[in-house]
């Protein structure tokens, strides 16, 4: 048996394991390539580590690690809390809300998962007050975070620019993103439709007796601060003064954090990509900025990088190499071109990238998948940032799936109004619809055109 096919069977167990068992799939990947590396291709355990994408490692880092601040100092929510009161009482627009709020929250660099996390409660729960159909809402919140998931400052965008870099291959990083915006906004476009959007256009969050609950709570919290102030057993106007201006001062520094954090994200956007200078470095001196100007607040947002995604990320690029040492791109693409038509190996590599994504990390299966189709690139004549497109987006959409961690999410989230096994036949069924349709559309819009 030749290296290739050594280090692909690796590969397939590496992604069942990391299915079937609760394991970082990054550290499943340290294993296969300290084995095959070694043991099959006769590689020293240096060349082997030689693999890893300190680029890409740091770019993950110090987008992450700028995140966490913004969620720290509210800046999150404030985007979110802006966003929802733009709407004036119109419906229709929430799930639009929902779905923008969560696409701009990856494209600054947040990770698929936690943008989901943030916002698929705040999604779902609007959808049991206004009656949206919760299949509607949980599915614009994932098809949002995928959709800003390929700009060229977040984390997807920055593996499938640096895997194509590493590959010779020329990248397009805003013909990524866009397509990738441009597909998941078509689904939610078809999914309003299809799941009563129709009916939403004619309601107005006045006709359920709605309140904003953001200014309760801030009144909440002022009225506190005025009652403990009155009922102040010296009755004093010193006691009283103070009582008032602390609230102020840390809703003044607040709103300082906030609009330094709203400053730093267009700052690292314009050196990134107007002066093309590194993302990672760009992005943790932002953050290391923001944490030296509130240092107590931000003391443990370090601890909030996505760590795990790190190790993700890191192993499956060290197994990269390793594939790649063991010619099993070539090898893999190669037969796709050999079914008759380069065309066809092309589709059958984004069914490839659905079908193992619904079940494994998207993360970790970029780096690995992109590879893969260089020869179709090299000798087919397709287009390399369009083809990338198809992987990647094909490698993506799936994530609605309950087996992921986006479509987990959802379901761990439901609404009251229905019922776990009902939504989980929801988000299945919907699931299987976008695996079985998702790569074939994604094909037939983005690659067959150039052909």
């Amino acid at each position: 048996m030749g290296p290739e096919w050594v280090s692909i069977i690796a590969l397939v167990a590496l992604f069942v394991i990391g299915t079937l068992l609760p394991i970082n799939m990054g550290a499943l990947a340290y294993v296969a390539a300290w084995l095959v590396g070694v043991h099959a291709l006769d590689l020293s355990e240096k060349e082997v580590l030689g693999g890893i994408s300190g680029d890409l490692v740091l770019t993950l880092i110090g987008v992450t690690y700028l995140f966490a601040i913004a969620k720290n100092n509210g800046t999150v929510d404030l985007i979110v809390r802006s966003a929802v009161k733009a709407v004036g009482g119109r419906v229709a627009l929430i799930p639009w809300v929902m779905f923008f709020v969560t696409a701009l929250l990856t494209a600054i660099g947040a990770a698929s998962p936690a943008a989901c996390a943030i916002i698929g409660p705040i999604a779902l729960g609007f959808a049991a007050r206004y009656k949206i159909h919760p299949l509607l809402m949980g599915m614009f919140v994932v098809h949002g975070a995928q959709g800003g998931g390929f700009s060229p400052i977040s984390i997807y965008g920055t593996i499938t620019n640096s895997v194509m870099k590493e590959n010779n291959l020329p990248s397009s990083e805003m013909t990524v993103f866009l397509a990738s915006l441009g597909v998941n906004l078509a689904m939610a476009v078809i999914l309003f439709f299809v799941l009563g959007g129709r009916r939403l256009m004619s309601q107005r969050a006045d006709e359920f007796g709605d309140i904003d609950d953001g200014d309760v709570d801030r009144g909440g919290v002022g009225g506190s601060a005025a009652g403990g102030a009155s009922s102040h057993p010296s009755g004093g106007g010193t006691a009283t003064a103070t009582l008032t201006r602390t609230p102020t001062r840390e809703k003044l520094g607040a709103k300082r954090d906030q609009v330094l954090t709203l400053v730093a994200f267009a700052a690292v956007a314009v050196v990134a990509l107007v002066f093309d200078k590194n993302i990672g470095f760009v992005s943790i001196t932002a953050a290391v900025i923001l944490a030296m100007l509130s240092p107590i607040q931000h003391k443990d947002a370090v601890k909030q990088i996505a760590w795990p995604t790190v190790l993700l990320v890191a192993g499956v690029s060290t197994y990269a190499a390793v594939l790649t040492e063991a010619k099993a791109p070539e090898f893999v693409g190669n037969w796709a071109a050999g079914l008759g038509a380069v065309i066809i190996g092309a589709l059958v590599l984004c069914y490839v990238g659905g079908v193992v994504s619904a079940f494994a990390s998207s993360t970790a299966l970029l780096p690995v998948i992109i590879p893969i189709a260089v020869p179709l690139i090299a000798n087919g004549g397709i287009g390399a940032a369009t083809f990338v497109a198809a992987l990647a987006i094909s490698s993506t959409i799936v994530d609605v799936s309950p087996f992921s961690t986006n479509g987990a999410l959802m379901l761990a989230n439901r609404p009251d109004t229905v019922s776990e096994p009902v939504y989980y036949k929801q988000i299945l069924t919907y699931s299987v619809i976008v695996v079985l349709g998702g790569p074939l559309l994604v094909w037939a819009a983005l690659i067959l055109p150039g052909w």
